[in-house]
């Protein structure tokens, strides 16, 4: 019994000696609270491998007490040829002393990880690399479907645009790869089978054609191979922007052909060469046409946009045409909105680009951004509008124009500016400003579009309006102020999510109101994709805007073409609005930025796009080319007019008395007097056999009922009418929403309800 006590006494020992050295050496040791971290430092420079080693240990000697021996003994690898960083065993103590570190973009743990990909798509709930599989269905046949972009062209050796072990050109195939400046036939492949570059338009309105980059279809710009790669880029193993965002990467339909109409240069697209892009699709035979551009607000008659146009001829032709809804950001400035395209608004995911802010008094604000410039020291902070210069006032010189700023007063600087107008290039530009200024940082105030996160020239973030007046409160009561602002780094899993953009354009359709526009949002925040080499001598880019939501849209819709072939654009642009969501990833209701109020309609559409579902919705609301004349006989084109668009002998006899009667997916009424009764026809493209019951969620002050309450079908593709009618119940004044949504055990295909109660009947309820 006593060699016992003995022997305990003695492990007991050994425990304690072992638990004082953990702690006497936490700073160093490898006890069980240190872990290997990745530190990541961006792109090489061009440093000495051997050099960067020793800059490593010494980075790690700050943290364990200035000891290189100690820093040697947690060092475990350097990465210092494709990029900058290294790996080493350390505390989450020491690795958050890392992470504030000059160089540093970020740290995260060494955590076991399965293959992951392009992050919007991820969030969207899509799996697998080359493929794009959603659970259930096989979209292998996505290699037979061909969808062309009119933008601004394609870098074709980029690696998401790869032809390796793809099949040969489909035979439908009718394109043309047309050569030119840096470009020639070998420049297409089996994944980039066609492309064509049209700049009559613009050489007609342009005085100078001189600077024109690329008289090829080949990408001087970056945006057209940055949307073709979101949509259907080839899987790539390691995407990123200068080592943000890194990981694989793929679009939403990876396998799927890709045709290039060039119609857009740097000063914008010409309605002459847009129309002659759709007139060759057409030909070529694409399935879907993707277009990340549009009107300003607010958008003409039909007559005068090519868009409206071309995509009416395209749609008759069986062509599904996606496209932006514009970034005005305000009420009504939806644009696109005819309703025989599917028109996308812009969302977020759970990721974000941030950089820190530390003021003098330890307090830390993040703020968007995609600067890796680093602050070696805070620096003196100081409103814009104290280094006014010349004849600028200081109200003008707090938004950093151009030469209104005194490079005396700035010099050495972080410049808080302000910004009005929803421009990403403006927000670049003024950090050039300032920088040449002699400023050494900027803190931009955007309250609009604050999560958008801009690749700045110097030190710089993006805040919104509180988090600028706690700054600002700082500046102004403090007798020295200083700043430093940290290189961006990657932030994961940030809440809510999605919401959608401050600067994606909102309904009501100014044009049609009784069309709800947009009809769905998608990812458009700060999304990774393919780039020109030709802007920055980059592969990759991050671009936020209802552009990067378009081609989201677009490789769904592939996705479902490669499903269901013969399914006409409208019913494939049922599918995806019926089966959206409108909760974000918490199950609350979605909020839009940057107020945070609750989303509705006008902001979302049907909702957030929800792929994992598209190819199940149980019944969608189809139509014809046919119905689309009559919407149009509907608001006041008479058979002349008519003829301009069809090039046909339609006529407007026997069509629909309002443009609510045309067979959408959602159902809009914008002038309810007293009561209104809207058809619809649903088709069973489900089970044979299946019964549906509505479940309806009435506007505010609005009574709907549905008649009949049931569809019960009994073979596939049969169609049934229903009836909704709506009835004034209290005054209530501007647009009310709510939802009518056909449910079974299995499925649930949901329209978004839109009502305004006429002027005339506030107040005169009977």
């Amino acid at each position: 019994m006593a060699s016992f006590s003995s022997t305990r006494s003695r492990i007991s020992s050994i425990i304690l000696l072992y638990l004082f050295l953990c702690v006497f050496y936490a700073e160093i040791s490898v006890c069980y609270s240190a872990k290997v971290y990745v530190v990541y430092m961006g792109s090489k420079a061009g440093e000495d491998p051997d050099e960067i080693l020793s800059q490593d240990h010494q980075m790690l000697a700050a943290v364990h007490r200035g000891s290189i021996e100690q820093a040697q003994a947690s060092h475990v690898y350097s990465y210092r040829h494709g990029f900058r960083g290294f790996a080493a065993k350390l505390t989450d103590h020491q690795a958050f002393q890392i992470s504030k570190m000059p160089g540093v973009v970020s740290v995260f743990p060494n955590s076991k990880r399965r293959l992951h990909t392009t992050h919007s798509w991820d969030f969207m709930g899509l799996v697998g690399e080359e493929t794009m599989e959603i659970p259930g269905y096989s979209t292998k046949n996505q290699v037979n479907v061909i969808v062309g972009f009119i933008d601004t062209g394609i870098w074709p050796e980029s690696p998401s645009f790869s032809d390796a072990n793809m099949p040969p050109v489909p035979a439908r195939w009718k394109g043309h790869c047309q050569s030119g400046e840096a470009f020639n036939a070998s420049s297409c492949n089996r994944k980039v089978i066609g492309a064509r570059y049209y700049f009559s338009g613009y050489e007609a309105e342009e005085e100078s054609v001189s600077t024109m980059s690329f008289r090829s279809p080949r990408d001087s710009s970056g945006h057209g191979s940055h949307t073709a790669s979101t949509a259907a880029g080839r899987y790539v193993t390691n995407m990123n922007y200068k080592g943000l965002a890194a990981g694989g990467a793929r679009g939403g339909a990876p396998m799927t052909r890709i045709a290039v109409y060039k119609t857009c240069w740097d000063s914008g697209c010409y309605d002459v060469d847009l129309l002659a892009a759709f007139d060759d699709a057409i030909r070529d035979g694409v399935h879907i046409l993707s277009l990340s551009l549009g009107p300003d607000a607010p958008q003409g008659d039909y007559f005068n946009d090519a868009i409206s146009v071309g995509s009416f001829h395209a749609t008759a032709h069986g062509i599904l045409v996606v496209a932006s809804v514009g970034n005005g950001g305000n009420q009504g400035s939806a644009t696109n909105v005819a309703p025989w395209m599917i028109t996308v608004a812009a969302s977020s995911t759970d990721r974000d680009f941030s950089s820190d802010i530390v003021l003098g008094d330890g307090t830390n604000f993040t703020g968007e951004s995609l600067s890796l410039f680093e602050m070696k020291a805070s620096a003196r902070i100081i409103s814009a509008s104290e280094a006014f210069a010349g004849y600028f006032t200081p109200y003008q010189s707090s938004y950093c124009l151009d030469s209104s700023l005194n490079n005396t007063k700035a010099r050495g600087k972080v410049l808080v500016c302000r910004h009005a107008e929803s421009s990403m290039e403006s927000k670049l530009e003024k950090s050039v400003v300032v920088k040449e200024a002699g400023g050494v940082g900027m803190i931009l105030v955007d309250e609009a579009d604050k999560d958008v996160a801009i690749p700045f020239v110097i030190p710089a973030a993006i805040v919104g309006r509180r988090t600028a007046d706690q700054i600002l409160s700082y500046v102004n009561r403090t007798r020295k102020p200083v700043s430093r602002i940290f290189p961006a780094k990657t932030v994961l899993g940030s809440q809510p999510a999605p919401r959608v953009a401050g600067f994606s354009s909102k309904g009501p359709n100014a044009l049609t109101p009784e069309i709800l526009k947009p009809d769905i949002t998608a990812p458009g925040l700060n999304i990774l994709a393919a780039w020109s080499p030709a802007v920055g001598k980059a592969q990759f880019n991050i671009l936020s805007g209802t552009s990067m939501a378009c081609p989201h849209v677009t490789g769904i819709a592939t996705l479902i073409k490669a499903v269901y072939p013969s399914w006409s654009p409208s019913a494939i642009k049922s599918a995806i609005m019926t089966s959206a969501i409108i909760l974000d990833k918490n199950h609350k209701p979605i909020i839009v930025d940057p107020e945070g109020r609750r989303a509705n309609a006008f902001d979302y559409g049907s909702g957030f796009v929800n792929p994992t579902r598209v190819l199940d919705p149980g019944l969608v609301y189809d139509a014809q080319p046919r119905d689309y004349v009559s919407f149009l006989c509907s608001i006041g084109y008479d058979k002349k007019s008519l003829h301009l668009i069809t090039r046909d002998n339609s006529t407007c006899h026997g069509t629909f008395r309002t443009p609510s009667a045309l067979n959408y997916p959602s159902i809009t009424v914008p002038n309810l007097k007293d009561n209104f009764s809207v058809t619809r026809t649903v088709t069973n493209v489900g089970e044979p056999k299946s019964i549906y019951k509505a479940l309806i969620s009435s506007p505010i002050g609005i009574n709907v009922s549905v008649v009949p309450k049931l569809l019960v079908f009994n073979h596939f593709r049969q169609k049934i009418k229903f009836t909704v009618n709506f009835k004034v119940a209290a005054p209530s004044k501007g647009y009310a929403f709510g939802f009518l949504s056909w449910r079974n055990r299995k499925r649930q295909v949901t329209s978004p309800l839109v009502v305004r109660v006429a002027p005339s009947n506030l107040g005169l309820m009977r």
